[in-house]
């Protein structure tokens, strides 16, 4: 007798942590463990920033899905269409091979994407802090702007290379800003030909208040804590239109630059769209329990799901945090389980522990379990928790060494070259147009079922 089929797709927190719960949960025979990623590793994104920075390096925050899973077999691709009635899923495999995978149990955690809304040149012009490729080539970007600049006679090219943005006062963009403006800050020392009165980070964000989900007082705190810097905070203005050499303002205002660094929000995968079910927001509507209504055998949770927050109440859903991901996959491995036996399913529900935003040295503020803390015990609760979150004992023993390290020793500003021609967009890096409209996916797995009808030996799905 065949086992049945749990496919996972997606290798980030949910999904991980729901495979890894599911071998310990599940024996060899109960059923077959499939995985589809892209990449090998899950991505810790709270330290994307860190690694943009040169704080930490990429290793640090990638942590090898081979590593953590043992009897999961992971398919190194990325799903492009689902045809929940035919229990089947089409994936694009990192050769270019397309394969259709069919399932017993779908367990969807495809994540999220950047949020770009419709802002002319920001799909060419600017760039995310969602993968691993955006944070080390902002670093490369960065420091080569550094370099250019020191090396340039003209004023005005001087002034452009010199001026960043990040759009997004949440807490992707504020750290990202805080930790690239210290990189910059530093490398003036070494930089002779640049003064310190030249480099401009700009924050911008077109909510009224800098990360409000702190709270007024943290919040004003953190604020103060950036300006203090000399990030210029610019709150109720996003951008009207950006190009290679400029950034526009809703202001009204036009500040040359060529480093547009995008944190705008989160947009769920467009993996969603290709299911036809009923969405919230663009986020696939669920259950309490994590099965999504009308598809059988299908649970949604992540990013890109709207699920219920039962702690809250009324219709609030779970925001898109690592830490109501890594807790969902716990809480979909027990359901799947459940509908494997049998038994009952439960709802998810769960308390949220609080925020922690690192602002780089002993600047922090944090909010665990409703305590609000800021400078130096902020940090060390910050970076507690991003020790223990990490999943495996090296990559909390290389995180820690490499704070350690960049703490005594500094900062080094070397160019690597390696993405020197890769194109910066959001499109390119984050892979946000390779997915099949319904019809597209119905003919492919129209035409997987004529191949295999030919061949009666072979199972119809590999």
């Amino acid at each position: 007798m065949q086992r049945p089929r749990i496919l996972i797709i997606g290798g980030g927190f949910a999904g991980m942590e729901c495979a890894h719960k599911l071998e310990r949960t599940l024996k060899a025979q109960d059923a077959e463990l499939r995985l589809i990623s892209p990449q090998d590793h899950q991505l810790y994104l709270p330290l994307l920033p860190h690694v943009a920075s040169g704080v930490l390096t990429p290793q640090s925050v990638a942590v090898p899905l081979r590593r953590m899973l043992r009897r999961t077999a992971i398919v190194p691709g990325g799903a492009i269409g689902v045809d929940p009635h035919a229990k089947a899923v089409i994936v694009r495999k990192i050769n270019g091979e397309e394969v259709v995978e069919r399932y017993d149990y779908l367990v969807l955690t495809p994540g999220s994407v950047t949020r770009q809304f419709d802002i002319p040149g920001v799909d060419r012009h600017a760039v995310g802090v969602k993968t691993l490729a955006e944070a080390a080539w902002i670093r490369d970007h960065v420091i080569s702007q550094l370099s250019l600049a020191a090396a340039s006679s003209d004023r005005a090219e001087r002034e452009s290379r010199l001026q960043f943005v990040v759009v997004g006062g949440g807490y992707a963009g504020t750290e990202t800003a805080a930790y690239l403006h210290r990189l910059t800050s530093a490398a003036t020392k070494r930089y002779p030909g640049l003064d310190p009165t030249q480099i401009n980070w700009h924050l911008v964000d077109v909510a009224p208040k800098l990360m409000p989900e702190l709270g007024d007082r943290l919040g004003e705190k953190a604020l103060d804590i950036v300006r203090r810097r000399g990030i210029h905070v610019s709150l109720g203005v996003t951008v009207e239109k950006a190009t290679e050499d400029t950034v526009t303002l809703t202001d009204g205002r036009t500040l040359p630059c060529r480093t547009l660094i995008w944190t705008a929000g989160v947009a769920p995968s467009p993996l969603i769209a290709t299911l036809g079910a009923e969405t919230n927001k663009g986020r696939l509507v669920v259950r309490p329990d994590l099965t999504v209504p009308g598809l059988d055998g299908v649970f949604a949770l992540g990013d890109a799901a709207a699920v219920p927050d039962l702690v809250k109440g009324d219709d609030a859903t779970c925001p898109p945090t690592a830490q109501h991901a890594m807790r969902q996959g716990w809480a979909a491995a027990r359901n799947v389980t459940a509908a494997l036996r049998g038994t009952p399913l439960s709802d998810y529900r769960h308390k949220d522990m609080g925020l922690v935003v690192d602002l780089g040295g002993i600047q922090a503020v944090s909010k665990p379990m409703g305590v609000q803390l800021s400078g130096l015990p902020a940090q060390v609760v910050a970076r507690g928790y991003h020790l223990g979150a990490l999943r495996t004992i090296t990559a909390r023993f290389r995180t820690a060494a490499n704070w350690t390290l960049n703490a005594l020793a500094g900062d080094d500003y070397v160019r690597t070259g390696f993405q020197a021609q890769r194109p910066a967009t959001l499109r390119d890096f984050e892979m946000t147009d390779v997915y099949l409209s319904p019809e597209e996916i119905q003919a492919r797995v129209t035409s997987e079922v004529a191949r295999r009808s030919m061949a009666p030996e072979k199972p119809l799905f590999p």
